[in-house]
């Protein structure tokens, strides 16, 4: 999107918290405040168990806050209907699991072109889309092949093409390498460098402190407490 110096950011959490109902009630995630610019490059990290699926469930819009407010692209999306909230969530946000979530019974191309169904794209356009997203992530050469017929890598870029496919604001990617051998790990992350240096916003959770440290900012989560700290040579949890 052009930005202008009245832009809002690509996230702003104000006291953003969730509670799961008891007995007894459970706190998975304390009130936070954050804001992410356009741009930027965010990594979480933190023990199992610390709240961080939770807290990137709140951003995917997948679960809902019971307090504060999170406004996305400047939109507060605490009080949209789930329709709206779906509908929001397929255009302006992207989701790189480390499972791939491919479906085995579809090419490369359909499984990229499966991203447009919701967000009212037409039918003869999703195939130029899903190409052009292929070709990004340079994996258009195999776009007609089955995730069966891919090696990891080439299925972890088939799912950030998908991620991509909607141009949304923000790309939210849980332990993106984490099937992944140390040296297709390294590419994948060459990536999504390359794809924050285009200006995709990139928020990554990961347990790996070398992944953690190539972000510009890294948020911690533990027992549901979200600090920030700037990345350093440590890991930053014991």
């Amino acid at each position: 999107m052009a930005l202008t110096p009245t832009t809002p950011p690509a996230v702003r959490l104000r006291n953003l918290e969730r509670t799961y109902p008891g007995p007894p009630p459970l706190v998975a995630l304390h009130p936070a405040t954050l804001t992410v610019d356009h741009g930027e490059y965010i990594t979480i990290v933190g023990p199992s168990g610390s709240g961080k699926s939770t807290f990137l469930n709140l951003l995917g819009l997948l679960d809902r806050p019971t307090g504060g407010t999170y406004e996305l692209d400047g939109i507060d999306v605490g009080h949209l209907p789930e329709r709206d909230r779906a509908a929001l969530r397929g255009r302006r946000i992207g989701f790189v699991f480390q499972e791939f979530n491919l479906l085995a019974s579809r090419s490369a191309l359909e499984n990229v072109e499966l991203a447009q169904l919701y967000n009212g794209s037409a039918r003869r356009l999703r195939p130029v889309a899903a190409t052009e997203a292929l070709d990004r992530v340079g994996l258009g050469h195999r776009r007609h092949a089955p995730p069966t017929q891919l090696s990891g890598g080439e299925r972890q870029r088939v799912a950030i093409a998908r991620a991509l496919v909607n141009a949304p604001s923000l790309i939210l990617c849980d332990e993106p390498t984490g099937n992944l051998d140390s040296h297709t790990a390294e590419a994948i992350l060459g990536l999504l460098d390359r794809l924050h240096g285009q200006g995709l916003t990139v928020v990554v959770i990961t347990h790996a402190p070398e992944v953690a440290r190539r972000g510009q900012r890294t948020l911690t989560i533990r027992d549901g407490e979200v600090s920030e700290s700037v990345p350093s040579g440590g890991p930053p949890w014991p």
